[in-house]
């Protein structure tokens, strides 16, 4: 299994749909006994969060959000850690919308203290 999330800071590294996460959009995650969650926030996302489970290196969360609109949204996410050769983390997502019609893939990655 790749390394604990707990504490490690990631972020989008394309821009989504306009309105959605970006790449201004960081996520701070935390990790223990098989339970991950995060906040999140940046770019048209006032407040994030998300929570859900870890096996191995799938992540299985569902996330809930507040943009600078004042609208709310919310859908389920499934992830696989990816552990990068420079020692970085990478969760290669797919994910799907709850609150409304939409699905996609993204991909974040840990950044680095000069980034957040």
């Amino acid at each position: 299994m790749s390394r604990s999330l707990d504490g490690l800071v990631l972020a989008p590294v394309a821009d989504q749909a306009p309105g959605q996460v970006g790449t201004r959009t960081r996520f701070t995650y935390h990790e223990k006994d098989g339970e991950v969650w995060a906040e999140y926030t940046g770019g048209d996302v006032v407040r994030g969060h998300l929570v859900g489970t870890r096996e191995g290196d799938r992540l299985d969360f569902r996330y809930v959000q507040l943009k600078v609109d004042g609208t709310t949204s919310s859908g389920h996410c499934v992830s696989t850690v990816v552990e990068l050769s420079d020692g970085r983390v990478r969760l290669e997502e797919s994910w799907e919308w709850e609150s409304q019609s939409g699905s996609g893939t993204s991909v974040v990655e840990q950044v680095t203290a000069h980034e957040h």
